[in-house]
């Protein structure tokens, strides 16, 4: 058992420093959020024809969780991909041990402490039982032209689209906090992207890496993100949208957008 601890522990932050890395080198990176309640028994196949693409990793979670595949779903897109696979939690309840790490989300635009830092506490336990590297993450909702099923669960109040001032200042928050990322969200299926022109603001003023996912509908949206400054760039709802013929050149065509080096 002492054994297993010491070999997890050193795997600890693995996963942070392989963004960084691919990040440095590809200028941008693409990741996969793959939906638990929207997964069929295609998910194998679907997986490893990604990882074959060139996408950079996968992101697992949902808003909601009305079915029972999570930690299937973890478990068999880590067993199917040698890229790195993080949980994106909408709660509590969405932790898995086969997971490579967690996003450790607090969510500074929600209007009720218990999405800042209320759930994390209950969380933290369970992550250090796992042995899950927690990569914290700040989590800002952008107002994206609809009510998104993130900003209701979360009792978000989103930064207006046209006023950066507010999020340079919520993301200056989050870097002298020490949050390791900074995710900008549009929400799933939005109307509206974030703007481009907000994320430079942002990225003009702090260090710390931007993940941008939301409203992202094509490989041209992807690159005007990339060349904005996101470090990642994710989409999920526009694969599940795609009809399986078609899938492998959608996810080689994001993957050459993104990775602008």
């Amino acid at each position: 058992m002492e054994k297993e601890r010491k070999d997890s522990s050193a795997r600890l932050g693995k996963t942070y420093d392989y963004i960084l890395n691919q990040i440095a080198q590809h200028g941008s990176l693409y990741f996969i959020l793959i939906d638990p309640d929207k997964t069929n028994s295609n998910l194998k196949k679907f997986v490893r024809i990604a990882t074959e693409c060139g996408v950079d990793g996968f992101f697992i979670g949902s808003s909601l969780l009305l079915s029972q595949n999570f930690e299937r779903c973890v478990k068999i897109t880590k067993e199917n991909t040698d890229k790195p696979v993080i949980i994106f939690p909408g709660s509590i309840y969405q932790i898995s041990k086969f997971a490579d790490a967690i996003l450790f989300l607090s969510v500074l635009t929600s209007t009720n402490t218990e999405f800042i830092i209320g759930q994390q506490t209950i969380a933290s336990p369970i992550i250090f039982k796992y042995r899950i590297e927690p990569i914290s993450t700040a989590y800002l909702l952008i107002e994206s032209g609809k009510m998104t099923s993130a900003t209701f669960i979360s009792q978000s109040k989103p930064i207006p689209r046209d006023k950066p001032e507010i999020a340079i200042a919520y993301a200056l928050t989050a870097q002298y906090l020490g949050m390791k990322l900074i995710y900008l969200e549009a929400g799933s299926g939005a109307d509206n992207s974030v703007p481009n022109e907000l994320i430079k603001a942002i990225k003009s003023t702090v260090e710390t890496p931007l993940i941008v996912g939301g409203g992202i509908k094509n490989p041209e949206n992807a690159y005007e993100k990339a060349n904005s400054g996101a470090g990642i760039i994710v989409t999920g709802n526009i694969l599940e949208d795609t009809p399986p013929t078609k899938i492998k050149g959608l996810i080689s065509d994001f993957v050459r957008a993104i990775h602008r080096k």
